[in-house]
């Protein structure tokens, strides 16, 4: 399904349920499409063409989405309620919160839709996963948890904000809080298991909280003004408690030192690790990007040692165009 298509009717909000201007809020959320070079680092494993949602923030056509709809992206499109589509320019992303900044370059004429709090959020609170498209192409949803949630590609939340039912349409799209605030951005469909162990898709959104103290540094520098966070190029995958190699970033830094799909991390630095949460946080602990860091990995029925030369992953990326 394409961001355009409808959400199935028994999931669309009813304006009556909400204590504030339901419509107006929705009509910030604009519909992203980019385009990203065939030769870009990202293009294998996230395509060259994207498309998600992102919410107008300020008056002046600043844009929130989420960071890999905009990662090296050299056309930025916006589309708006009224069908209208302007041109849009990447001002940077976050490797650490996952979120991506675009200014319209054309007005929008548009409500922005206030910041709220996303740490006075609670599980059980009514909220609106919106769509570009107003009501018709979003969905009424709770907060089902807040928890720690790793990714495969080397991210890590401390508290994510997980919501049912899930948005099909999910990257970018704004989590409308009950006071008509924005709590968060869309980021992933996940599954959890549900009543007689079946599974069920919930969205996991990355809280709004995380911006305010980067959002200064993005505008002017693309990038929060912090040390990288060492970058291993590493896919991985928790089995039973185990972190196991699932795949290698190409000409990544681990792909360089020796690690293969399939191997068992045992070790990072000077602490074993069990789950992805503690091997991220054990590597960032060895220091900056560009850190050595130790690894004990299993392979072949025999234990090793490897010593991964770490990256700064935007070293990786193509910097955004200007227009």
């Amino acid at each position: 399904m394409s961001p355009e298509q409808p959400i199935p009717s028994n999931l669309i909000p009813d304006p009556a349920d909400y204590g504030f201007d339901l419509d107006a809020a929705l009509a910030s959320v604009v519909l992203v499409r980019t385009t990203i070079p065939a030769d870009a680092f990202t293009a294998g494993p996230l395509g060259t063409e994207r498309g998600g949602y992102g919410v107008l923030i300020r008056g002046d056509g600043l844009v929130l989405t989420i960071g890999y709809l905009v990662t090296e992206a050299e056309t930025v499109w916006l589309t708006l309620t009224d069908g209208r589509a302007v041109p849009g320019h990447v001002l940077g992303y976050d490797q650490e919160t996952g979120f991506g900044l675009i200014q319209a370059l054309a007005r929008l004429d548009l409500p922005a839709l206030p910041l709220g709090n996303s740490a006075a959020a609670r599980v059980g609170d009514a909220v609106v996963v919106g769509g570009a498209g107003g009501r018709e192409r979003s969905v009424a949803a709770r907060i089902v948890a807040k928890q720690e949630f790793a990714g495969y590609w080397e991210y890590l939340l401390d508290e994510a904000i997980i919501t049912a039912p899930a948005h099909p349409h999910w990257g970018g799209a704004a989590l409308i809080g009950e006071d008509g605030r924005l709590l968060g951005i869309g980021s992933l469909l996940v599954q959890s298991s549900g009543g007689g162990g079946k599974a069920e898709d919930h969205n996991m959104v990355v809280p709004i909280d995380l911006l305010p103290p980067i959002l200064d540094d993005m505008l002017t520098l693309g990038r929060p003004r912090r040390p990288a966070r060492p970058w291993l190029g590493v896919y991985v995958t928790e089995i039973e408690g185990r972190v196991v190699v699932a795949n290698l970033a190409d000409a990544g830094p681990a792909a360089g030192a020796g690690v293969r799909a399939g191997d068992l991390i045992l070790a990072a630095g000077d602490g074993e690790v069990d789950c992805l949460a503690t091997f991220y946080r054990r590597v960032w602990a060895q220091g900056p990007a560009g850190v050595a860091v130790p690894l004990r990995i299993y392979r072949d029925g025999k234990a090793r040692e490897l010593t991964v030369p770490s990256a700064d992953r935007n070293d990786f990326l193509k910097s955004p165009v200007a227009h």
